[in-house]
């Protein structure tokens, strides 16, 4: 009973800090006028009134950028989830979600005795034991840490980020408030159980706690380095591995041209062209050949070096697809570039992403109107952000779930798209992406590659029957006139279900065991 009351308290204390904090949050949503965002939400209009009257002023910005500005007051796990709305138009509306988009990761610097602190702290030593120099000031500064240059002690040119200070302990108690949110949404608003917002706040929080880990910031850099070792067209900073921790990571500094200053970018000597081609191939190895990709190509973590080489930095946001997603996003483009909508909607139903009791004829008229007017267009102006966005809104007509693993494609979408219309308006995203997408559907989409697939699903079947026939092998010995004898080892493994992880396993024994008790006895 004291652990019930114990626990009763938490929860009660818990929802009583979330009450409070939604009130903070609604009182600056209702200074910036962004009060909408909570009215979408579903929240009680009450408390959106009693947040109306701490309105100082009325603002005719549009909705998105109000609600931004909000975002931006309410400090960095705001900023970075103002980001993740961007990619769902489907929760807040084709133009909030385009005027997120622009939200860019910039904030305040901290102090730099606060970035010398942690330093000293990680690597237990004052900062003049590991540079020879150390710029103070901050060469950029964004919600999760700040980036400043130094040099090493044998004449090394680097890059030191360092984490925000306290940020850490505030994403903990925002991330617990959007929980709390989505669960009072989920339980409250039906209509809203298909967006999955509690999966779409735990996708958030992976991505975010991933960030705040520079050491696993580091390792996606190495991996991503390795996955192109035989590329030339993409360079990847060198990772100081002695000299990276949670809080501060150590990488070789690079040089460049943003990879949108065209104006400087042609003034080098460099190939708008080739540049775009580059870009278009290392995104698209990443997304089909490999599944794992950069999902925050922005302008300002692309360069371009002197070699015309694409450098890449800040992989604190990198994404992953695994194999049959990967085939049902070639199979959907394929479907759309041939204009074939039929086999678009087949591809959803297959993937089960549309539930089956809809109406397949409906689905693919539903992506024809997406499509058509898409492919209408100039060939330089059609855009697979655009595409996918489409695809989310008519998603509630159709029970579609969310598919959290899309998101950070998406969003990746539209910034590479962006980079190329700033490049060259006249860029072809198809044809820019048709050479990748047509290889890699070509080496597994085919005859050859399903037939691959197959064996390797027999070859996992015949697994798991092996295992099932080691189980069944024994069950003679188990079973005698008198009943079932168990040895003492595995009543004392079925006692211990609970502790050792491997319930579902024992359960399935059991099964085993009772079927065939029943056929032999």
């Amino acid at each position: 009973m004291p652990y019930i009351q114990a626990g009763g308290y938490r929860k009660v204390l818990g929802n009583t800090r979330n009450l409070f904090r939604l009130i903070t949050i609604s009182r600056v949503l209702a200074k910036h006028n962004a009060l909408f965002f909570l009215d979408e939400m579903n929240v009680p209009s009450s408390l959106i009134f009693l947040s109306g009257i701490f309105s100082s002023r009325k603002n005719d910005l549009p909705k998105g950028q109000r609600l931004a500005n909000a975002f931006i007051e309410l400090g960095p796990t705001f900023v970075k989830f103002g980001q993740a709305l961007s990619v769902r138009p489907d929760v807040v509306g084709e133009e909030v979600a385009k005027d997120l988009s622009k939200l860019q990761d910039k904030m305040e610097s901290f102090p730099f005795e606060e970035a010398r602190a942690i330093i000293e702290s990680d690597f237990s030593g004052k900062l003049e034991d590991f540079f020879d120099g150390f710029e103070e000031t901050p060469v950029a500064a964004a919600s999760i840490a700040q980036v400043h240059f130094a040099n090493g002690k044998n004449g090394e040119m680097f890059a030191v980020k360092v984490l925000r200070p306290g940020i850490e302990e505030a994403f903990k108690r925002d991330i617990n408030f959007f929980y709390w949110l989505a669960d009072k949404v989920h339980r409250n608003v039906p209509r809203a159980r298909r967006l999955k917002l509690r999966e779409v706040v735990r996708t958030f929080e992976q991505s975010v706690k991933f960030e705040m880990d520079l050491r696993l910031e580091a390792a996606a850099a190495s991996e991503l380095k390795e996955n192109f070792v035989n590329d030339n067209d993409l360079k990847i900073p060198e990772i100081n591995w002695q000299m990276t921790s949670r809080h501060v990571m150590v990488m070789e500094r690079i040089s460049g041209i943003n990879i949108d200053d065209r104006e400087a970018l042609l003034a080098a000597g460099h190939d708008i062209k080739e540049i775009l081609r580059k870009t278009s191939d290392i995104f698209f190895k990443q997304v089909f050949r490999d599944g794992f990709f950069h999902a925050d190509m922005h302008p300002g973590n692309l360069f371009v070096d002197s070699e015309g080489k694409i450098v890449a930095v800040d992989f604190g946001i990198m994404g992953r697809l695994d194999r049959k997603t990967r085939l049902f996003i070639a199979e959907m483009l394929h479907g759309f570039l041939n204009r074939d909508y039929k086999k678009v909607a087949d591809v959803h139903f297959e993937a089960g992403y549309t539930p089956s009791h809809k109406s397949r004829e409906l689905f693919a008229q539903a992506c024809r109107s997406i499509g058509e007017p898409i492919f209408g267009r100039p060939q330089n102006e059609i855009s697979m952000a655009i595409l996918l966005a489409q695809l989310f809104k008519i998603s509630e007509d159709f029970e579609m779930e969310t598919q959290p693993q899309l998101l950070l494609l998406q969003k990746t979408m539209v910034a590479i798209e962006g980079i190329w219309r700033m490049l060259d308006k006249q860029s072809n995203f198809w044809e820019l992406s048709r050479p990748v997408v047509e290889k890699w559907g070509k080496e597994n989409l085919g005859m050859e590659a399903k037939i691959k697939d197959k064996a390797n699903e027999l070859k996992n079947l015949g697994k798991k029957l092996n295992s099932a026939a080691q189980v069944i092998e024994f069950i003679p010995d188990i079973f005698t006139k008198d009943g079932v004898k168990l040895h003492p080892d595995t009543v004392d493994l079925f006692a211990s279900k609970k502790n050792n992880g491997n319930g579902k396993m024992i359960i399935i024994v059991a099964l085993i065991i009772a079927l065939a008790g029943i056929i032999i006895l």
